[in-house]
């Protein structure tokens, strides 16, 4: 296992290019990361360092690159003192950045749609993801659904895309996605504009029972966000039958499976097991998931 990981993850000096400021304590940064551009994969992440002073690194997750410009971008909310001190950096500034890190998403060739699902710091992964089908796997189509109880990351606005199943009044999207032609729907508990009022599980349940039986068999449900909403995703996704990826959220001190701290419990061919989210993972099969 520890050769599979050699010659994969890039130690880099990025240069802070933006640290943009939005609702919530929620900030996205912009790194000059060639290396990391280039490598890195729907799902996977990088361990940054967040201050010069501050020993420890934080994981976040990656939301889009630019591998001809070397760029990557990455949503993150303050929680603590390394983000918080993360969200002083300025452009100019440079930082160490390591990644790309982790098991990204698969494509499989055999479901035409996909359902991908992101709550709260969860999103980033599926903006990445739908970037990525929309470029290298143009015979998919997504469906994005976002969840979140702040402010989202960016200025919504009404979709001029007709979505099957969405309950009256539910036009809020995302920009970018709208302008990339992929049909979004935001949901929410506190009351946003155009927002679903409830649980990300049941807009997508809604756009499930929307679709006729041969084409709900086609879809593939991806998720990243809080463990309850993958729990629950999984839930729906059985329910279902579908095929569901989750990538999972985990605190994490080195970030390269040398310390384990971050190790959950997943089914495997030789029985259950415990698994390090950071090399293992972050993406597994929702169903060889522990929830309980």
């Amino acid at each position: 296992m520890a050769k599979a990981h050699r010659n994969t993850i890039f130690v880099e000096d990025a240069e802070v290019l933006a640290n943009d400021t939005f609702p919530g304590d929620q900030y996205v940064l912009r790194v000059q990361a060639a290396k990391l551009a280039a490598a890195a994969r729907p799902g996977t992440f990088a361990h940054l360092q967040c201050d010069r002073l501050l020993p420890m690194r934080r994981p976040l997750s990656i939301m889009r690159v630019d591998a001809r410009r070397g760029w990557a971008d990455f949503l993150y909310k303050t929680v603590g003192p390394g983000t918080a001190l993360l969200a002083e950096r300025a452009p100019g500034e440079r930082l160490s950045v390591m990644g790309p890190i982790g098991v990204p998403f698969s494509v499989p060739d055999t479901h035409p749609l996909a359902l991908l699902i992101g709550g709260g710091v969860g999103i980033p992964p599926m903006v990445f993801l739908a970037e990525h089908l929309r470029r290298q796997h143009p015979e998919v189509r997504p469906f994005v659904i976002m969840g979140s109880e702040v402010p989202f990351p960016f200025e919504t606005r009404p979709s001029q895309t007709l979505v099957a199943g969405m309950p009256a009044g539910v036009i809020a999207c995302m920009p970018l996605m709208e302008d990339w032609g992929i049909p979004s729907r935001l949901a929410s508990l506190q009351g946003y504009p155009g927002c679903f009022e409830g649980y990300v599980t049941d807009l997508a349940r809604a756009w499930l029972d929307a679709l006729d039986a041969e084409r709900r068999r086609s879809v593939h449900v991806y998720a990243c966000g809080p463990t309850p909403m993958l729990a629950a995703t999984a839930a729906l996704a059985r329910e279902y039958d579908l095929p569901c990826q989750v990538c999972l959220e985990e605190y994490m001190a080195c970030a390269v499976g040398g310390c384990a701290g971050c190790a959950v419990r997943i089914d495997t061919p030789q029985g259950p097991a415990m698994k390090r989210v950071c090399v293992d993972g972050p993406v597994f099969d929702a169903y060889s998931v522990h929830w309980t």
